[in-house]
């Protein structure tokens, strides 16, 4: 390619970033692509990093699409403009500011909490990295009206993101987030962004917010005296270079875990995650390390977050005595039997809880609560929406727990994000609960299916990347959309779930009905027999992402492996059948 066939706009965007307002690298960077790579400048300028999900996230570099102090700086000014728009002039707005382990983290962190200073808003910066959770946390804890943490979650090291907070501790939500948008679009020079001024508004912040989040988490224990007969149970962890380094293993000593054993190749926080590929909990290469040190120590359970330690994967024993890796259904069911039970035989079951869970997570979940008379609720994708049902429900229900597939857990309602501290613990309280009563983990989750159902998942992820990638993303949900499958390997199509149509539809009869959630880019089909099929591009990655689950029995408990067998076939026919290749 040569800049003549670069898109006019496109080059037009990326000569205003010639200007004197820019700085000298960034000036150099963006002569450089145009004169010598323009495949590079229209992956750089083709369009401005949106909130999806989980935010804004790209990787780091210069232009429109990625992820730098510009970019930072307008979403933090429209941020500001919007935040005033809300509570007008006069109003003492509070921003609470946490960032990760990534490489320009803190710096990026620094030039959001100088913006808003500028603007005369009061800022909490933290005065080093801590985890996600702990922002949010912060946030309701400071009385503060939003919240940003930087952080590009488990993504690759190139990655950076900027995850925005509104007063409940939650991430933004509709219309939150589309205003934002709004705010930054308007904003058509950095000239409009305050970069300096008012640093008297910047307050650090440290050890008094560790403290008081540490407090609140230790109520959350269910079975002290369990743990106390289990202290010793064998729990092997990792941070994988990121924030959970420092509190998570302080926060399972305070609960009565004595025996942690911490993967020392990985506690230090490094942002080019020398270890791993990509520091990412739900990929097994990231857990190597850490089923090494299992299989050394002989552990109970293994656990690994991600870098901004809102994930935590799971690794137990079988029962032939081999680690293994639990996918996030089977942590979140595991987590949420646990709660349930505990709840009810505390005596603190009224009739009065729920749960939360998106809709691409096990139904398992479902079925879990509403056997012991808790209700169950399905939110789209992204945990900022589990947040708000409970900030919808709060002072008339009370949240129990809730999860998501992609290995995100949330216990208890003061914080409003997935939090891989509070569910490192109670996980492990978990297990202590399991061994107290004879099991494993594993053992205990066949006691789920035999109890509740057999219920098989995986996920397969496609990616695409840049501008092509993502219109080839869009067109496959396009065909989807307008020619839906019929039939998968002989197995009928029943039903289909447009979530952006808000529609549902009956395949045989044509019967339509109408979606109660928010638009959004997904597709369901539910299968003859229970089987069911999602599709939707990820928010976060340059991904298109297919949830295939089927549902079976376990009558008898000795025939896990055999029916495990026969459902993983099924699951696999299912998956060949739609030729992802």
């Amino acid at each position: 390619m040569n800049l003549n066939e670069v898109d006019p706009a496109i080059i037009e965007k990326a000569k205003a970033w010639l200007s004197e307002n820019y700085d000298e690298d960034t000036r150099k960077a963006v002569k450089n692509m145009m004169d010598n790579d323009p495949s590079e400048l229209v992956e750089c300028f083709y369009c401005d990093i949106e909130f999806g999900t989980g935010g804004l996230r790209g990787i780091m570099g210069t232009g429109t699409n990625r992820m730098n102090k510009y970019v930072i700086g307008s979403a933090t000014q429209g941020l500001a403009n919007y935040l005033r728009i809300c509570y007008g002039p006069d109003f003492e707005i509070k921003v609470a500011i946490a960032y990760d382990s990534r490489n320009n983290s803190q710096f990026f962190a620094r030039i959001a909490a100088e913006v808003l200073a500028a603007n005369g808003i009061k800022v909490f910066l933290f005065d080093n990295l801590r985890p996600v959770p702990e922002l949010s946390f912060t946030v309701r804890h400071l009385g503060c009206q939003s919240g940003i943490v930087i952080t590009a979650s488990h993504n690759p090291k190139e990655y950076n993101g900027y995850k925005v907070y509104w007063n409940d501790g939650g991430q933004l939500v509709p219309p939150h987030d589309s205003n934002v948008i709004d705010e930054v679009q308007k904003i058509t020079s950095v000239t409009e962004v305050k970069f300096s001024g008012n640093p008297e508004n910047i307050t650090i912040i440290g050890n008094e917010i560790d403290k008081a989040y540490k407090d609140v988490l230790l109520k959350l224990s269910l079975s002290p005296d369990v743990i106390a007969r289990q202290q010793d149970l064998k729990i092997v962890y990792s941070p994988i270079h990121g924030t959970g380094y420092k509190l998570i293993p302080e926060v399972l000593k305070e609960f009565g875990f004595n025996n942690v054993f911490l993967v020392e190749e990985q506690i230090t926080p490094d942002g080019n995650f020398p270890t791993v590929h990509s520091p990412n909990p739900e990929e097994k290469a990231a857990m190597n390390l850490a089923l090494e040190l299992a299989k050394k120590v002989d552990a109970d359970l293994i656990m690994a977050t991600d870098p901004d330690a809102d994930r935590v994967g799971l690794g137990v024993k079988d029962t032939h005595g081999n680690y293994i890796l639990l996918n996030g259904n089977q942590a979140a069911s595991l987590l949420i039997y646990y709660l349930i039970k505990k709840w009810k035989a505390n005596g603190k079951l009224t009739g009065n809880e729920f749960i939360a869970k998106t809709i691409v997570t096990s139904e398992l979940l479902k079925d879990i609560a509403v056997s012991h008379g808790v209700e169950s609720y399905d939110v789209l994708t992204g945990f900022k929406y589990i947040a708000e049902i409970i900030r919808r429900f709060e002072g008339e229900k009370q949240f129990i727990g809730g999860g998501e597939e992609s290995y995100g857990y949330l216990i208890g309602d003061f914080v409003r994000d997935k939090d891989a501290v509070a569910s490192c613990a109670l996980l492990a309280e978990t297990a202590a609960w399991a061994k107290d009563q004879g099991m494993t983990m594993y053992e205990m989750l066949i006691n789920i299916y035999h109890e509740y159902g057999f219920y098989l998942e995986d996920l397969i992820s496609i990616t695409k990347k840049g501008k092509s990638g993502a219109e080839e993303i869009q067109k496959m949900m396009d065909d989807y959309r307008s020619n839906p499958p019929r039939e998968i390997k002989g197995i009928k199509v029943l039903l289909m779930k447009d979530y952006k149509l808000r529609k549902e539809t009956n395949l045989s009869t044509g019967e339509e009905k109408v979606i109660e959630l928010p638009k959004s880019d997904v597709l369901q089909f539910f299968l003859e027999g229970g089987s069911k099929i999602t599709v939707r591009p990820s928010g976060t990655e340059p991904k298109i992402k297919f949830y295939f689950g089927v549902k079976g029995l376990l009558p008898d408990k000795s025939k896990f492996e055999e029916v495990n067998a026969k459902m993983r076939i099924e699951l696999n026919e299912m998956i060949e059948a739609l030729n992802l290749n």
